[in-house]
């Protein structure tokens, strides 16, 4: 377990911001953290960084910053139709993805090439094409800084919800999650109504629909669509697609007759939040370093040395905008330090 100090996070998260930590650890054993915990010498303020693919640093990170290294998978249990799979948090979430296809368990193939970590799984719910995280999760096990234990809660403890769960609540910052049990098909049942799966998968020429095949026709349209974070700067969908009450939706329907949605209740649903971005205008937009991407108006993009500040104060025009022409405000996905 080695301590640095003043380490540039550039390297570490995928808007490539050259912001310094002042305390920086890398943890590859979950046992160590009764250690931290003990230790009086280290900082009481603390922050995960897994993949560092959903987050935005506007300034220095002070106290220690623990850079989660934790790996491992593990079939735990087994029967006819099911298999249960725990994951260390630090696992990266498509190569999990990837194994789960290559051992024919389905149930996360629609989640192929969202970066990020396994621990961020649970923590935001991810999800994409019609599936969420939250349908597989069984169980997450954590860390307890102030009780100085591991805990372990059930997929209904968790609290789940559109890209939200009990750890960006009452949970925040008060736990590091360590592993994440996975509840996963030997019988697929196949997801391909979301989005533009159906027609990818005809461009594509499949006949015989499989998991591989859903995960490919995912990583087509993600790749068409997202820049790569290795050739510009950025942390995904930086919005989350606001939820409507029907009557909302029908009133704005009248005025725009093109507004999309996806039906989520009986009174409510979804409005893609990159076409509301896209109708404002924004849509490859650019300002200074920073700007809007011109594929995927979620996107928001570095194009070198932006500062987080910069990008910040960009997300926050937008929705200023968005709430003058919709009378919608867009909620950041995007955790931001």
């Amino acid at each position: 377990m080695q301590l640095l100090q003043n380490v540039s996070l550039k390297p570490y998260n995928t808007f490539g911001m050259d912001v310094v930590a002042e305390y920086f650890l890398t943890l590859n054993d979950e046992q160590l953290l009764p250690t931290i915990t003990a230790d009086t010498s280290l900082p009481l303020e603390r922050k995960i960084l897994g993949g560092g693919s959903n987050v935005l640093i506007t300034k220095p990170v002070t106290g220690l910053l623990i850079h989660n290294q934790l790996k491992g998978i593990e079939v735990i249990t087994e029967d006819e139709n099911h298999v249960w799979l725990k994951v260390a948090s630090g696992e990266v979430w498509h190569e999990l993805v990837m194994y789960a296809i290559s051992k024919g368990w389905a149930g996360i193939e629609n989640l192929a090439l969202i970066p990020g970590t396994v621990g961020a799984s649970p923590m935001q719910n991810i999800g994409a094409y019609g599936v969420e995280a939250k349908e597989t999760i069984e169980s997450v096990t954590f860390w307890n800084w102030e009780e100085a234990k591991f805990t372990t809660l059930s997929n209904s403890e968790c609290n789940f919800g559109y890209r939200d769960s009990i750890f960006k609540h009452e949970l925040k910052d008060k736990v590091f999650i360590t592993s994440v049990v996975y509840k996963l098909n030997k019988k697929p049942n196949l997801n391909t109504s979301y989005g533009a799966i159906s027609q990818e998968l005809e461009k594509m020429g499949v006949k015989d629909i499989t998991i591989k095949a859903i995960a490919d026709a995912v990583i087509a349209i993600r790749s068409s669509k997202l820049p790569d974070p290795k050739e510009i700067g950025n942390a995904g969908s930086f919005f989350k697609n606001p939820t409507l009450p029907v009557a909302q939706y029908a009133s704005l329907k009248e005025q725009y007759a093109d507004i999309p949605s996806y039906p989520v209740s009986d009174t409510m649903v979804k409005v893609p939040a990159g076409w509301l971005i896209e109708q404002c205008g924004w849509k490859g937009k650019r300002a200074g370093d920073t700007g809007v991407h011109a594929k995927q108006a979620l996107v928001l993009v570095n194009y070198g040395n932006a500062k987080g500040a910069d990008v910040w104060h960009l997300s926050g025009e937008v929705v200023d905008s968005v709430k003058d022409k919709f009378g919608i405000e867009l909620e950041r996905e995007v955790q931001v330090w």
